[in-house]
């Protein structure tokens, strides 16, 4: 039996063997593990990956290889999106605006803390952060050594996986902005606070609830 499953393995090139094993398992597989898989040194299978995305896209598959989270993927080419984004309807699963933008303070400014989210966004984030925790987006690093020793926040590897990053490093850079010169005679305006006034009916409070 085992001389038959030898046969049928040697049928199979190294690269279509490594096709099967990304394809079964779904999820991003460490290089680590998938040398082990092959039975193989680690720069071997760099060097399957990188053929077997070669031999996909020349034979115009719908599917290329991915790394992702420090591991290789198999996934859906970017041109078949609008069609394969069909298969999902589920709509509860998308992101609302305000805890997609909390997602990417949280993203370029990690480790950060609530009140420093609340500082940026301008309104009360629990919910947007109670949503991200339960995705498995986002996770607790530890805490702030400052008064009140406030939960420090940043993304998890299935942040990663679910924006096609391999690492944060893949994050965009974000844009210069450059600032205003102050005019003479011209004052900073008071910060407005980012709690809401107990009881207040404030837009800030209204926008949270939308989240």
């Amino acid at each position: 039996m085992k001389e038959n499953e030898a046969g049928r393995q040697a049928e199979l090139s190294r690269e279509a063997t490594l096709e099967a094993v990304l394809f079964a398992a779904g999820n991003p597989l460490p290089l680590a593990s998938l040398a082990a898989i092959m039975d193989c040194e680690e720069p071997e299978v760099v060097e399957l990956a990188r053929s077997l995305q070669a031999k996909l896209t020349s034979e115009g598959s719908g599917l290329t290889v991915q790394r992702v989270a420090g591991g290789y993927q198999l996934v859906t080419r970017p041109e078949a999106y609008a069609t394969v984004e069909r298969l999902s309807q589920v709509t509860d699963r998308h992101l609302s605006a305000p805890t997609m933008e909390t997602l990417s303070i949280i993203a370029f400014k990690q480790p950060i803390t609530k009140p420093e989210i609340e500082q940026l966004r301008g309104v009360r984030v629990e919910r947007a952060l109670a949503k991200l925790l339960e995705l498995d987006l986002i996770c607790e690093l530890g805490r702030k050594q400052v008064i009140g020793r406030p939960i420090l926040y940043g993304t998890t590897a299935t942040f990663l996986r679910c924006f096609g990053l391999d690492s944060l490093d893949d994050l965009p850079q974000l844009p210069d902005v450059p600032e205003q010169p102050e005019q003479p005679g011209q004052e900073d305006a008071p910060e407005e606070p980012a709690e809401p006034s107990p009881g207040g009916g404030s837009a800030q409070h209204e926008n949270e609830q939308h989240e």
